[in-house]
């Protein structure tokens, strides 16, 4: 490859480090020209699937600011660059490579991290994002204002958000209620009231037996 064309190749790599939303790295050894087709209509929609070499992927990584991902350069190397929800893209891969052991999931990165293969694999075992967003609706209570902006994020976003507010919930039932001693506090000195005038009588009533 002329040395404009890996400059031109190497840039239009950085691009797609920069525009993707997170990308997931593997390793295509052994799969043909047909297992990349379809590999690639089953990321349709999600994710671009790039073959490049190891150095013009180093080079675009550096260049767009990603750190933390040279060792997962090694080998015939494949990246998915995630336009759409990384789950659907992580599904897809996963779902592929039970059927086709030669595609190898290596890790990723995504919101400034890199990923490793455990964390990929529970990216790809989280609910579909219609799923989530009727459980964080539920979750809401009618918050609207607040529900509104949490629609827009992303998948994972919501679902690690939808942990917190789950474990949230057993907290506050376990919660001791201050209702019923405030109420129980109010009540005690209605009771005694009645009484107070019983004494001012008597003692209103003294002198005039002493006359």
């Amino acid at each position: 490859m002329a040395r404009a064309d890996k400059a031109t190749a190497v840039a239009d790599i950085a691009e797609q480090f920069k525009d993707s939303t997170a990308t997931l790295i593997t390793e295509y050894r052994g799969l043909t020209v047909a297992n990349l087709a379809e590999l690639r209509r089953s990321l349709a929609g999600s994710a671009t699937y790039t073959v490049a070499k190891n150095t013009l992927i180093k080079r675009a990584a550096a260049d767009a600011g990603i750190e933390g991902l040279d060792e997962l350069f090694a080998g015939p190397t494949a990246i998915a660059f995630v336009s759409g929800e990384a789950v659907d893209a992580a599904k897809a891969l996963k779902t592929f490579a039970k059927d086709n052991k030669a595609l190898v999931i290596k890790g990723g990165y995504m919101d400034g991290h890199p990923l490793t293969v455990s964390e990929v694999e529970r990216i790809a075992d989280l609910e579909s994002r219609e799923v989530l967003l009727a459980k964080l609706a539920g979750a809401m209570k009618g918050n609207l204002a607040k529900a509104a902006g949490l629609f827009a994020a992303p998948t994972s976003q919501m679902a690690r958000l939808l942990a917190a507010l789950q474990d949230k919930k057993p907290a506050e039932a376990s919660a001791p209620e201050p209702a019923a001693p405030v109420a129980e506090a109010a009540a005690a000195p209605a009771e005694e009231t009645p009484e107070a005038p019983a004494e001012t009588t008597e003692s209103a009533e003294t002198p005039a037996s002493a006359e």
